[in-house]
């Protein structure tokens, strides 16, 4: 099965679909996180996470 990445807009609780796909690529970590595992992103920077741990480590770097 062939996995595609896909495009989202994140919205505050919730995001919007632009491409379909499987997966997007987490902003810190680069690791795939499938749409339905999708729970932690940044509607300001238009990022997604993998777990808190890397949105901790986002949020951390924009503080300085």
């Amino acid at each position: 099965m062939s996995k595609k990445k896909a495009k989202l807009i994140f919205k505050h609780n919730y995001f919007e679909i632009v491409n379909e796909g499987d997966y997007v690529l987490c902003a810190v970590s680069g690791k795939e996180i499938k749409l339905q595992n999708l729970n932690y992103w940044n509607v300001e920077l238009q990022e997604a996470y993998y777990s808190p741990l890397e949105a901790n480590i986002r949020f951390k770097s924009q503080k300085k």
